[in-house]
């Protein structure tokens, strides 16, 4: 990463908020975070449109958008982070996310699956997208408010991780997360 974060030491205001969160929740400040804290107020309106989304369609629909992204775009970094909060949250278990690293979503409920094809289509051929596909998102029983909701959540990991690849930004060790299982969810992504 070429970009020079802001120290530490001289944090304040949001950057200091996000660096805080980081060690007091791991011990050290992510790579991905050091990245964002150069335009803290772009961070600041990234989790303010992720608040926005999760309350209609809940988080283990969000992390079901979140994670066929991710695993679509081949994000290194968001499947790893929505990996270990996928686990914690109870969204799904270490033998499920496996699963989920060789494209098996079993793991997942019927419509969780369908926002996980959703968000991996948005991810990789939006320009191709119709009303069959949101149709599928009703089909399994979202409403109007949780299309556009899931479709947001999809679209928003696409800015965060696509830009996360763009700058380069090192990808850390995810504490909690068992190597096995960071492993499955890293093979043939690209960064």
């Amino acid at each position: 990463m070429i970009i020079t974060p802001p120290p530490a030491a001289a944090a304040d205001g949001h950057v200091a908020d996000m660096y805080t969160s980081d060690i007091s929740a791991d011990g050290f400040v992510f790579g991905h975070t050091q990245a964002m804290a150069v335009n803290p107020e772009a961070h600041a309106a990234f989790e303010t449109l992720i608040r926005a989304v999760v309350p209609s369609i809940g988080l283990r629909v969000y992390e079901a958008a979140t994670l066929g992204a991710a695993r679509e775009i081949g994000s290194t970094h968001c499947l790893l982070a929505h990996g270990r909060k996928s686990l914690r949250a109870g969204v799904v278990d270490e033998a499920g996310l496996a699963a989920f690293a060789d494209d098996d979503d079993s793991a997942f409920t019927a419509p969780e699956q369908a926002v996980i094809r959703y968000a991996a289509k948005l991810s990789s051929d939006a320009a191709s997208m119709t009303d069959a596909d949101t149709l599928a998102l009703r089909d399994a029983g979202y409403s109007d408010r949780q299309i556009v909701d899931i479709t947001l959540a999809a679209a928003a990991r696409n800015y965060f991780s696509r830009a996360l690849l763009a700058l380069a930004v090192p990808v850390d060790v995810v504490p909690g997360l068992d190597p096995t299982i960071a492993r499955a969810l890293t093979r043939g992504t690209v960064g």
